[in-house]
């Protein structure tokens, strides 16, 4: 009995050295309010995309910000919430992209249907954000991005085009490799006339 106990101590902390970074699953996130994704990417064709996708609304300072005046740039839309495990495993990279892009004409924009502003404006203190986040309490940004591509998980990132034409997405936790590829590759195209 005493063998049993002792080998179930020893694989209780062997699990509890699995390291902050590991991937978040569904079952590591089990009844915490969100509808995990599989980090699966979709990417369209410059000729298969839709949109422009017209989005607006107002920041956690109170700005407006509308994706039509970033039309030129190419730009990542972000989904999240505080409480989130992969949108906070993921913050510092989606902070990293908007930082090493930011000369490039790439822009960041954050969308919370969740959290009031103290709660996002902690989130973004602690992980450094340096880009601004729609506060979407009335879901409207969540509704106009369901109406031009399906919204599935909390994070989705969406990414447009210099046209404003949705170009790919990403369910789920977003690996940075994967998305800066997607933002290259936009870069790279030619812009619209």
């Amino acid at each position: 009995m005493r063998v049993l106990a002792a080998a179930a101590l020893a694989v209780l902390l062997l699990a509890g050295c699995t390291p902050d970074t590991a991937p978040t699953t569904p079952d590591d996130v089990a009844g915490q309010g969100y509808q995990s994704g599989d980090g699966s990417t979709t990417t369209w064709a410059p000729d298969e995309r839709s949109g422009p996708l017209e989005l607006a609304g107002t920041d956690f300072t109170g700005t407006s910000q509308d994706v039509a005046d970033w039309r030129g740039d190419v730009v990542v839309l972000n989904t999240w919430y505080a409480n989130c495990p992969p949108c906070r495993a993921e913050a510092a990279d989606l902070a990293d992209l908007s930082t090493d892009y930011a000369d490039e004409g790439v822009r960041l924009l954050g969308i919370n249907r969740t959290d009031d502003a103290g709660t996002a404006q902690a989130f973004e203190r602690q992980f450094e954000v340096p880009y601004p986040s729609l506060a979407d309490t009335d879901g409207a940004a969540i509704a106009a991005l369901q109406g031009t591509v399906p919204v599935n998980a909390v994070p989705t990132t969406v990414v447009l085009d210099r046209s404003g034409m949705v170009a790919a997405r990403i369910l789920g936790l977003a690996d940075p490799s994967t998305l800066r590829s997607i933002v290259d590759e936009l870069l790279a195209e030619a812009p619209a006339s």
